[in-house]
């Protein structure tokens, strides 16, 4: 086996890639972000967006990618459907190493440094998991879009178009809201709406989503981001039924929504010590030690 040169960490969900590129020291040495990698946009996509983001990382460096040298801990959504995990660890490059785990897991242990808590992630999609004292863990949620992800970006789009649909037809009244959301569609019309929906896909819906947050005093909008400051508490309880570890919202809708956790819950909120990228970095490490111990470590 080539001697490991360098970790690379990357999160990757359905908006975008990010990588953290750091020496088998550990010292980070380059960062880059890039498109969307979560699996169910399809394998080839994914590894597309993450080769692009990685090559990015390592030119921040002034480097060449170099996958032959390279320790690569992916955190990836999607994960959890094991016929698109098989097919992504088949379509690998050649590397030093490789760990593939859920978002969820390295989101988990970048937010926690390790120790025992709960992780609440919302972005495109969503997902909790824990981290028990006991050094086990679990998750709760990331169905998937659109029947689960609740609290997710994906998630409020897909609610928040039904009321554009109903103001388009004449069954609600128009008002800002529902023309700030066809406007973000680029639909003008009924056939444009339906054009527009027949293309949608989680992403797609995702990007509603600052739209319902620019409106958050629409009723409408206000029913909306206070069920998922529920959907999120449920998801802590159903992790931590003793309600005693320490929760961190984590993602790019965190900080908007914290505000929506009930009471009981916000308390026990705080910052992630870091994010899900650098919880990858912590898989390549650990892929690269077990590989130097023959033991493997793809997932």
């Amino acid at each position: 086996m080539e001697a490991t040169q360098y970790w690379l960490g990357v999160d990757g969900g359905g908006t975008g890639t990010r990588v953290v590129l750091a020496d088998a020291r550990g010292v980070e040495l380059g960062h880059a972000l890039g498109g969307a990698s979560g699996l169910a946009l399809g394998v080839s996509r994914a590894w597309a967006a993450i080769e692009a983001a990685c090559a990015q990382a390592f030119e921040s460096a002034g480097l060449t990618l170099d996958w032959a040298h390279s320790a690569l801990g992916c955190g990836l959504a999607g994960v959890n459907n094991r016929d698109w995990l098989a097919e992504f660890v088949a379509s690998a490059p050649k590397l030093a190493a490789l760990d593939v785990q859920s978002d969820a897991y390295t989101t988990l242990l970048g937010a926690h440094g390790g120790e025992p808590g709960v992780v609440v992630a919302v972005g495109t999609g969503s997902i909790a998991a824990v981290l028990d004292r006991d050094g086990s863990s679990n998750v709760a949620g990331g169905y998937g879009f659109p029947s689960g992800d609740e609290a997710s970006g994906a998630w409020l789009g897909l609610h928040a178009v039904v009321h554009a649909q109903r103001a388009l037809d004449g069954r609600v009244r128009p008002d800002a809201f529902s023309d700030a959301l066809l406007a973000r569609m680029g639909a003008g019309d009924r056939d444009g709406l339906v054009v527009w929906l027949c293309e949608a896909n989680q992403t797609a819906y995702a990007a509603l989503a600052p739209v319902v947050l620019d409106h958050r005093t629409h009723p409408v909008a206000a029913a909306l981001l206070a069920q998922a400051g529920r959907d999120i508490a449920q998801l802590v309880d159903a992790l931590d039924a003793s309600g005693q570890l320490p929760v961190a919202l984590c993602g790019g809708l965190a900080a908007p929504l914290a505000e929506y956790v009930p009471d009981s819950h916000r308390a026990r909120l705080r910052a992630p010590l870091a994010d899900s990228a650098h919880g990858a970095l912590t898989l390549a490490r650990r892929a690269n030690a077990a590989a130097a111990q023959g033991s493997g470590g793809a997932a």
